[in-house]
């Protein structure tokens, strides 16, 4: 995570290209370079060869590229730093902001811990002046304050009464619906229960599909214990399903937190109602960025959501107590996208000094 501020040389990249083809490619080799597990994580997810895996990160690259050829100009100055402001804007929010991963602004966690929007303006303001012949003194500035960052780097803080519990099973989480595996599930929480534990967090997809019969079965496993449980769910529709967090404990249950940007392509497919067919996870887009559980205002990020910037980023405005965050990452076995979700997410935690608990599926 250390490592995130290196992205700010991106935008003096950019800046210093001759012309507009150069700065399609520099931009198109960052985001590249930002994507290279996507395409083994993608042929593992569908059981493939690698080519899918390319394709698909060279489709999603061509809105990165896209935004930055179309703002480069040959005019430096000021003029300059308000096109990159506005492409780093554009690239943060829907619908270029869908696959705005990579976002040079997450370094400003590493650069500005506990500065909150203080600390992402300054990163913003940085970056753009990075464009500038002012770039020495901006970077100089930001690496000074990166370095001490890193000296004095301490560990994240743990929130009290939460405890998130990571699984090893592969790709049969939230496909394995028996009573075995839902009853293995319970088992591992009350073995591994620390004794402060009140809410347990379970990765994304861990319960299945949500139904009445999981809803109570699910209940009962509970019975006899004061734990709140925050699981991944799918909630199945006629015209699709929703990607979940479900809140469940020996007497109640609800659907906690409905996700605003599933993955595009492998989950989100807009394109089905234009083809007259349903299917694929609904996006809320800008629904529910908080929920409360026991008293405690939560931000919740599920998996893609972790990457992007506009969740996080909405969910901050209302100011949280608590950033939970979840995946499912049995098909990223032998990338770095596992690590790039910690890292980002640590980031946004500690930029705005917020404690974050996470439960991952490998």
């Amino acid at each position: 995570m250390l490592a995130l501020p290196a992205a700010i040389a991106f935008p003096a990249l950019w800046s210093l290209a001759r012309s507009r083809r150069t700065a399609g490619l520099v931009s198109a080799a960052y985001f590249l370079a930002a994507s290279r597990g996507l395409p083994q994580g993608v042929a593992a997810f569908y059981q493939s060869d690698i080519w899918p895996g390319l394709i698909l990160c060279i489709v999603a690259s061509s809105g990165f590229v896209f935004v930055h050829v179309v703002l480069w100009s040959r005019q430096s100055g000021p003029r300059k730093a308000l096109r990159y402001l506005v492409a780093m804007i554009l690239m943060a929010i829907p619908p270029f902001g869908i696959i705005g991963w990579a976002h040079p602004v997450t370094a400003a966690g590493v650069v500005f811990p506990g500065w909150g929007w203080a600390g992402l303006a300054a990163v913003a303001a940085g970056l753009a002046i990075m464009t500038t012949r002012y770039r020495p003194a901006a970077a100089m500035a930001l690496v000074g304050f990166w370095l001490w960052s890193a000296a004095f780097w301490t560990a994240p803080k743990l929130e009290a009464g939460w405890q998130g519990v990571d699984l090893q099973l592969g790709d049969s989480l939230g496909r394995d619906s028996s009573l075995t595996r839902h009853s293995g599930l319970a088992a591992t929480l009350r073995a591994q229960r620390r004794p402060d534990a009140a809410h347990m967090l379970l990765p994304e997809s861990a319960l299945g599909f949500w139904t009445p019969s999981v809803d109570r079965l699910w209940q009962q496993q509970l019975t006899g214990t004061d734990v709140d449980v925050i699981a991944g769910a799918a909630v199945v529709e006629p015209e699709g399903y929703d990607n979940v967090l479900v809140r469940v404990s020996s007497t109640e249950s609800e659907i906690l937190y409905r996700e605003r940007m599933p993955v595009p392509g492998s989950m989100w497919q807009p394109w089905l109602p234009l083809i007259g067919r349903s299917g694929g996870a609904r996006a809320d887009f800008f629904a529910n960025p908080i929920v409360s559980v026991g008293g405690q205002r939560l931000a919740p990020l599920i998996c893609y959501e972790q990457l992007i910037i506009w969740p996080i980023l909405q969910s901050m405005l209302h100011d949280p107590d608590l950033i939970v965050a979840v995946g499912n990452g049995w098909w990223t076995r032998g990338t770095s996208i596992i690590a790039i979700q910690f890292a980002t997410t640590e980031a946004w935690a500690r930029l705005f000094g917020k404690p974050f608990v996470m439960s991952f599926n490998t």
